[in-house]
């Protein structure tokens, strides 16, 4: 299974992905391209560190989304690398039809919060101002509905009393950690039922 991933920050989440795939614990996953919208971002640095091709590609004028030219692009970009997997690790920006249509099925993305609670930006904070006692993070198929699409699988994060809000996001980011690299070895050997969100 070639992978190819988007992200926009310090690439915690790859590095995640690149650490098992160095230990044997992707499955048939090899990542093959990382890609971000920010050319000062740490992910090209981490993804070259682990010898993987790693490039800025221009995203266009605006903040959250894709211009259409560029959005088709990015496409070009991608699909030469000819992927099974397109990865969005902490990847900002909104996809809409054109990508959504060249990997129709193949784009999948990591919250963090138990969707379908908390979509949308800052999930972790979502969760804490509200109270609520376990929280977590998902792995889910990119469809057009933000965070709305099939889920793959989840992990549970409980808050504690003495928890603070820098802890719990800690806690979280450790589970997708282990997560992430997780549903990608299992979709790597048992393929993805895009519609149903689970393995063939």
């Amino acid at each position: 299974m070639r992978v190819v991933i988007l992200g926009s920050g310090r690439g915690s989440n790859a590095e995640a992905l690149l650490r098992a795939e160095r230990e044997g614990r992707l499955g048939r996953a090899h990542v093959v391209a990382v890609f971000s919208d920010r050319p000062e971002a740490r992910i090209l640095e981490l993804a070259r560190s682990f010898g993987k091709r790693a490039e800025f590609l221009d995203p266009g004028p605006f903040k959250s989304k894709f211009s259409p030219e560029r959005e088709a692009a990015w496409v070009e970009a991608i699909r030469a690398e000819q992927p099974d997997l397109v990865v969005l690790a902490g990847f900002m920006r909104v996809i809409k039809e054109t990508m959504l249509n060249a990997f129709a099925g193949r784009i999948i993305n990591l919250h963090p919060s138990l969707l379908p609670s908390f979509p949308g930006l800052d999930g972790i904070g979502q969760a804490w101002r509200r109270g609520v006692k376990i929280t977590g993070c998902t792995v889910h198929v990119v469809t057009a509905e933000v965070d709305g699409g099939p889920i793959l699988d989840q992990a549970a994060v409980r808050i504690e009393t003495s928890d603070t809000l820098d802890a719990l996001a800690q806690k979280i980011h450790a589970a997708e950690h282990a997560l992430l690299p997780a549903v990608v070895a299992r979709l790597s050997i048992e393929g993805l039922n895009s519609e149903t969100g689970h393995a063939r």
